[in-house]
């Protein structure tokens, strides 16, 4: 029984020393696993939203809602299911917005001027803040002029659903927006695990 007691006593010392303790800068980077983790989940989610985008090839059909509900939305919740289920935070940001939620903060704004400037940047990471932060370009295909074509030309729900739509006039090619992760201070990290 002593030594059941010993393991608990040694456990919550070493959980309150992490909690109490300064990390040094060194050991409060993100492991290069968690950063290859990272930029997979990113990549699997923009191969997500490139396949979903795939499915309207070929259609002359105008999309609707549920044409949104079946190949756009699945990408955002996608996202959000990324967030909750790692230590890091995924948001998809532009611009020239669609959901006033993606518009960008003035970092994010930074970081798509960035990618505005270099038309061969796919992705880039950097460290401010004490939090690193990795940003991906989402360029616009084909398919996607269908609803982010000519102002003109957008189907009726979203001239609905988004009346103050900025998400249109695209060309193949250019830059929709991107996707944001924020990988917080490894501290931070452990110290939620702990909660």
């Amino acid at each position: 029984m002593s030594k059941f007691l010993l393991k608990i006593v040694f456990s919550l010392l070493l959980a309150f020393s992490l909690l109490i303790l300064p990390i040094n800068e060194a050991n409060a980077q993100p492991q290069p696993e968690q950063l290859g983790e990272i930029v997979q989940e990113i990549e699997s989610l923009d191969a997500m939203r490139s396949s979903l985008a795939g499915t309207l090839k070929g259609t002359d059909e105008t999309p609707t809602i549920e044409t949104f509900k079946q190949v756009c939305k699945p990408v955002g919740m996608r996202a959000k299911q990324l967030s909750q289920e790692n230590p890091w935070d995924v948001k998809q940001v532009a611009e020239k917005y669609r959901n006033p939620d993606h518009a960008p903060t003035e970092k994010e704004a930074m970081a798509l001027e960035k990618f505005a400037n270099n038309p061969n940047l796919f992705g880039f990471w950097e460290t401010a803040d004490q939090e690193t932060y990795y940003y991906r370009r989402i360029n616009v295909e084909a398919t996607c002029l269908k609803c982010h074509g000519l102002k003109s030309e957008r189907p009726e729900f979203v001239k609905q659903r988004y009346p103050n739509d900025k998400a249109y006039d695209f060309s193949v090619g250019d830059l929709r927006g991107m996707y944001r992760v924020v990988v917080p201070e490894v501290k931070e990290q452990i110290q939620a695990a702990l909660q």
